[in-house]
């Protein structure tokens, strides 16, 4: 393996552990990985345990972790409330899943139409993804309209109708966003049925609405872009009224902002309230989960009762199509007890008086020691983020959408990164830093330690 010129020649004498298993795992894995997101050069770092912001290696080398299961784990790894939680949920019904209704789900939902401004009902899914591909679904059928446009930049998971310019190539500013795909295999039908948006340009935004918006079932936007980057007001609730005006529904992905940025998410923290909402991540409290809310109205056109042919008929716009039409939505572990306990207790742990704000201060001090220890060594940089993400910019210029990211300084920012991964600071290269509970102020200064050396290191050229 050649890794003389290549930033991470540092960690492979330290990791060896890792790339023996990477080796062994891609005899039975296609790539040894079994989600491309885990890949990186040369091999990805494998895991052995976790435990509150700290993890451990196959090779026993220690990491601060500032991935925690791409932002999932808002109490850090192995909270005892969480798998105290889980044991006890076990314990009481005697099984891992039931297959029936039961009370966790009625419970859970319940918190989450009482913290979420824009979720009247809700359903569960199995993950992220399955949360905006039903969402989606809900758009189309009650508006009977077959477009969907998204933001340029922005992911709503790993399926063809919305893995479409979430890694554009740079533009110039006058140019405004088209569709490309971001896979092979994605059918044109995907292509010619999704437009895709400039976010954080309502003008640009409002140019393309025009042109499309009576196609359109839906907008579908990370409020936050990647969780990190925010919105501008004028921006967000110009959207919602131009998806009104038009007659789409607005779809706010919250898998990365759904208690991140507060109990309420990026609608509770902006005050511009969606017609549909899909959760994940920290709803799990590290496990697979995803939810759906939205109105009710809405929401009911998957109901399995006479009712939904009713409402489905009232709403959609369709011509020709029989007002049995009903909306199909199943799935065998959708709101597994396990899940919703764990999620429950996470829910829980965060309405705590200050939770929030103790991790919010911890996230600025970390931010302000970072951009502190960049201008020491001369390197033009800053942090951007929202709540307790952000993730940081080699560059100057304001940061707003996808195509600021592409004009910085990557290659730099990659070399940094591994040097911190040599540090013992995890964070996959190029990718947004989440903090949690466990990220208490010890931690960040030794963080800010880790961070100065790794700088200093990637300017000796190492």
């Amino acid at each position: 393996m050649a890794t003389s010129a290549h930033p991470v020649h540092p960690l492979v004498g330290k990791t060896a552990g890792s790339a023996e298993l990477h080796e062994e795992a891609a005899n039975y894995l296609p790539g040894g990985v079994t989600a491309n997101i885990k890949y990186f050069d040369p091999y990805p770092i494998a895991m052995e345990s976790a435990n509150g912001a700290r993890m451990r290696d196959v090779d026993g080398n220690q990491y601060i972790d500032y991935n925690l299961c791409y932002g999932a784990l808002m109490l850090g790894h192995g909270d005892p409330r969480v798998k105290k939680a889980v044991l006890e949920q076990m314990n009481r019904m005697g099984t891992t899943v039931l297959g029936t209704p039961h009370r966790l789900e009625v419970d859970m939902a319940r918190t989450l139409v009482g913290l979420y401004p824009g979720i009247d009902t809700v359903r569960f899914t199995n993950s992220g993804l399955e949360a905006t591909l039903l969402a989606i679904r809900l758009a189309m059928a009650w508006t009977g309209r077959p477009k969907l446009a998204k933001f340029e930049g922005h992911y709503h998971g790993g399926y063809d109708q919305v893995l479409i310019s979430v890694n554009p190539d740079r533009r110039s500013a006058d140019q405004l966003p088209s569709a490309h795909p971001d896979s092979m295999g994605i059918p044109d039908y995907y292509l010619e049925n999704t437009v895709v948006l400039p976010f954080n340009d309502l003008d640009g935004t409002e140019e393309i609405l025009r042109r499309h918006g009576h196609e359109l079932a839906a907008v579908i936007i990370e409020p936050v872009q990647g969780g990190f980057i925010p919105p501008k007001m004028e921006f967000l609730k110009g959207l919602r009224e131009l998806t009104r005006a038009c007659g789409a529904l607005l779809i706010f992905d919250e898998v990365k902002t759904g208690f991140r940025v507060g109990l309420s998410g990026a609608q509770g923290r902006y005050g511009v309230i969606p017609d549909l909402t899909a959760l994940g991540k920290v709803l799990g409290g590290g496990f697979p989960v995803g939810a759906v809310g939205g109105r009710k109205e809405i929401m009911d056109i998957c109901a399995p009762s006479p009712r939904a042919a009713d409402i489905l008929s009232i709403g959609s716009q369709r011509k020709g199509r029989a007002a049995s039409d009903t909306l199909f939505h199943s799935g065998t572990y959708n709101g597994h007890p396990t899940v919703l306990a764990a999620g429950m207790a996470t829910i829980e742990a965060l309405r705590r008086p200050g939770v929030y704000a103790e991790v919010e201060k911890a996230t600025g001090a970390l931010r302000a020691g970072m951009e502190e220890i960049l201008r020491r060594n001369g390197i033009p940089g800053q942090t951007v983020g929202v709540g307790s993400i952000f993730n940081l910019v080699l560059g100057e210029g304001p940061v707003s959408q996808v195509q600021d990211i592409l004009r910085s300084e990557l290659t730099l920012r990659r070399r940094i990164d591994y040097a911190l991964l040599d540090q013992g600071i995890y964070v996959k290269p190029l990718n947004r830093f989440s903090l949690s509970t466990a990220h208490t102020p010890d931690v960040i200064e030794e963080t800010l330690d880790r961070f100065e050396r790794g700088v200093k290191l990637t300017i000796k050229g190492r």
